[in-house]
């Protein structure tokens, strides 16, 4: 390795809510360290992957779903996009198969203008549409305003498009060291994986019923010895009401979200484990600062 020139590549994922940007993390590492769900802004930090292929390491950087805030947890939301964006060597811009320009949209353009990066189009979800001239007018619409580099159809689902979007991206990459051991897949910790993991199951098990007011802190992760590893998790939510629905008639609903999410735990720890979930009420918390910086939501 030391004889051949090392290339590498920080690139930014955004786009508006729900467009796929975790799935195609996922998708492009062969591994799960993103959650996602069928709400909204799922994704609340920024999530950093990295794939290293041959002598091109590509950095990944998940943002949360831009939007125009509500609360203070928004705002920290807004504030991680913007941090991401900023210092990267490219953006890949994801929007879904069909859809108009947004607002929001053109935010992200104006930005991007402004940052003078490469930019990759990508648009996701073609699996879910059956006249593809719809994709093709699409295509024409977002270049008429803007030039991307490249632009690239794909299905996160499915995983078409996935060998063409990482040529694209191989082809953004610059001389540069690798920052990152080679085998590593994200420099998220343990915990905060374990908490987001959780966190998926109860967005996923209760996605009528619960609103996005909830969050998961990992409280305690102790290694019993080298099979077992002891974890409790707090499930906050902003109401009583909540909270009952969440634990469910005689604690059903809890232990579903506590077996599925084990499951996936174990998997990325590759030992077994035991979980324990508690429910807590914390009204209002996604605007109270205190609250906010014990989760890990502020700077």
């Amino acid at each position: 390795m030391n004889n051949i020139e090392t290339k590498a590549l920080f690139i930014a994922i955004v786009g508006e809510p729900n467009v796929g940007k975790s799935s195609i993390l996922n998708m492009l590492l062969n591994q799960k360290i993103s959650i996602v769900s069928p709400k909204p802004q799922t994704t609340r930090n920024k999530i950093t992957g990295i794939l290293t292929r041959e002598n091109t390491q590509i950095v990944f950087t998940d943002t949360p779903g831009i939007h125009i805030p509500r609360t203070h947890l928004g705002n920290y939301m807004v504030d991680e996009i913007n941090d991401s964006v900023s210092g990267v060597d490219a953006c890949m811009h994801v929007v879904e198969a069909g859809k108009e320009i947004t607002k929001l949209d053109k935010k992200l353009i104006d930005n991007f203008i402004k940052l003078k990066v490469p930019v990759l189009l990508v648009i996701n979800k073609i699996d879910l549409i059956s006249d593809k001239s719809l994709i093709m007018d699409q295509i024409k619409l977002f270049n008429d305003i803007f030039k991307y580099n490249a632009t690239i159809p794909i299905s996160a689902r499915n995983q078409d498009g996935k060998d063409g979007l990482l040529n694209e991206m191989e082809k953004l990459a610059v001389p540069s060291v690798h920052f990152f051991p080679e085998d590593l897949v994200t420099d998220q910790p343990e915990r905060t994986m374990v908490a987001e993991i959780v966190r998926e199951k109860t967005l996923r098990l209760l996605d009528k019923e619960i609103p996005h007011g909830i969050a998961v802190f990992t409280e305690k992760m102790k290694s019993r010895n080298d099979s077992i590893t002891d974890i409790e998790c707090i499930i906050y939510c902003e109401k009583d009401s909540h909270k009952g629905i969440i634990i469910g008639k005689n604690g059903q609903m809890l232990k579903r979200i506590g077996s599925y999410a084990r499951q996936n735990i174990e998997e990325m720890l590759d030992k077994k484990v035991n979980l324990q979930l508690w429910v807590k009420v914390k009204e209002d918390w996604r605007n109270r600062d205190n609250i906010l910086k014990s989760l890990g939501y502020t700077r």
